[in-house]
């Protein structure tokens, strides 16, 4: 049975190896693709300054931007075809005689939806 300096010890090299795997394990992240030994923080990573805008305190980005895909080309059906509860919430757009419902479920995955309404241009979002 180890001593309690040797039990000690080995819970310091435990927590330093798992510092050190974890660190190993993100270092793609922190790096995003900077050269060996250059080191890059997560907020350096995406230059708000260079485009144009400013983060606010804490913000953290989990996405890079555009990683997420519009929807170009929204296939529809008749209202009387959809099976939809009575509480779905949707976005609704009205243009001319055409009206179209986008489902915040659906919005919730993809975020954007680009369309035309009445030849129109519209982008949906959520």
């Amino acid at each position: 049975m180890p001593s309690a300096v040797e039990a000690g010890v080995n819970r310091k090299i435990g927590i330093a190896a798992l510092v050190l795997i974890t660190a190993w394990a993100f270092w793609p992240l922190a790096t995003n693709g900077s050269a060996p030994g250059e080191r890059v923080s997560a907020a350096a990573a995406y230059n708000p300054v260079l485009e144009g805008e400013t983060l606010p305190a804490g913000f953290r980005q989990l996405l890079p931007r555009d990683a997420i895909e519009p929807v170009y080309e929204p296939h529809f059906v008749a209202a009387h075809e959809i099976a939809w509860s009575g509480d779905t919430q949707v976005i609704g757009v009205v243009g001319g005689d055409d009206a179209k419902a986008y489902p915040v479920s659906y919005l919730n995955q993809r975020e954007m939806v680009i369309d035309s309404i009445a030849g129109i241009p519209i982008l949906v979002t959520w």
